[in-house]
């Protein structure tokens, strides 16, 4: 009898977690726009244009969930967060996703009870200083004062790197990207640290980009991407597979442009097919119809198209593929098959 209630109560649990996991879809449908969090502003990856429009390689998530989930790429809400409020806002439900450079760590996966769903962006923590600082590499910041965002992993990798060095520094704390950037310019600091795709970031809006080096060392690993509130497994899977989705498009030769040609009917590659909805019934597994992936990648392209896009080699961001090519060149960006 005490068996017989022990697994009553586990199928009691699984079920009330299904049923916890259903909910943020269904508040989606029924709000009728998604709630994604953000930076603060970091260019190139999620900043409000002149118009007030987000845009971004980060942003190009949020609008593809919002694409696959409610048809349109416009139904996002994005809600500006620092490093100290993102966590609170997806935990509270203020957010109902994050996507704003975040790094998947044990701690965030487990302590903070979240979700990462993929990885979007592998990065490494740098250094940037100016040029008439006379610095090459960060061994020879001993004594220096650094920029740094507090409750990051960046303060963390800071510490761990300038005691393995024998070399000190003093902080000087900030809380977004704008003010690291105006303290940096300003001279309170002699170096700024951080991801170093936001050093090229926050380097590309600068009056003088030339005036200041990002330094050779990159001291960490930081795989950034997309998480939802821990448990949350259905809302979960929609933000997981719409990633791949879009990151299988690029490796299969889906653009925004032939998308819709490719999706009308089923076609000679039966990836494309079960992927685009012209056969199977991929979509219907995780909540959605089957044109899913094929709305999510017309509405913002396939994963090189949104690098390309806003923060390729031709941006002024810069930044070459490198570990973030297609598995197929030599990077790390890669899809789980979709079967």
């Amino acid at each position: 009898m005490k068996k017989s209630v022990f697994f009553g109560a586990l199928a009691g649990a699984a079920l009330a977690g299904g049923v916890a996991g259903a909910a943020t879809l269904d508040d989606v449908k029924a709000r009728g726009k998604m709630n994604c969090g953000v930076s603060t502003g970091l260019v190139g990856f999620a900043a409000p244009d002149a118009n007030g429009n987000w845009e971004g390689f980060d942003v190009a998530l949020c609008r593809a969930v919002a694409s696959a989930v409610l048809g349109d790429a416009n139904a996002v809400e994005f809600v500006p967060l620092t490093t100290k409020t993102r966590f609170t806002a997806l935990s509270s439900g203020e957010v109902d996703m994050l996507s704003r450079n975040t790094t998947w760590t044990f701690s965030r996966d487990t302590d903070l009870k979240t979700d990462f769903t993929g990885i979007n962006y592998y990065d490494g923590q740098g250094f940037m200083a100016p040029k008439e600082l006379g610095v090459t590499s960060a061994k020879d910041l001993d004594g220096a004062t650094v920029c740094i965002q507090t409750g990051t992993t960046t303060e963390l990798n800071l510490a761990d790197f300038f005691r393995a060095n024998n070399i000190s520094y003093e902080p000087v704390p900030i809380e977004t990207n704008a003010e690291a950037q105006q303290q940096y310019l300003a001279g309170a600091c002699d170096v700024y640290t951080t991801d170093a795709s936001g050093l090229a970031a926050t380097r590309a809006t600068f009056e003088d980009p030339t005036a200041h080096v990002i330094l050779p060392e990159i001291i960490s690993k930081e795989p950034l991407g997309p998480l939802v509130r821990h448990g949350d497994n259905e809302w979960g899977d929609i933000v997981r597979w719409t990633l791949n989705a879009l990151i299988a498009a690029e490796e299969l030769g889906i653009t925004s442009a032939n998308v819709g040609e490719l999706g009308s009917a089923a076609g000679d590659n039966p990836e494309i097919n079960r992927l685009l909805g012209t056969e199977g019934n991929l979509g219907e597994m995780i909540g959605l119809d089957a044109d899913w992936a094929k709305r999510a990648i017309a509405a913002v392209g396939n994963y090189g198209e949104i690098f390309e896009k806003n923060i390729g080699e031709n941006t002024p961001i810069g930044l070459a593929r490198g570990l973030n090519a297609q598995w197929t060149n030599g990077g790390l960006i890669y899809a789980p098959p979709f079967r």
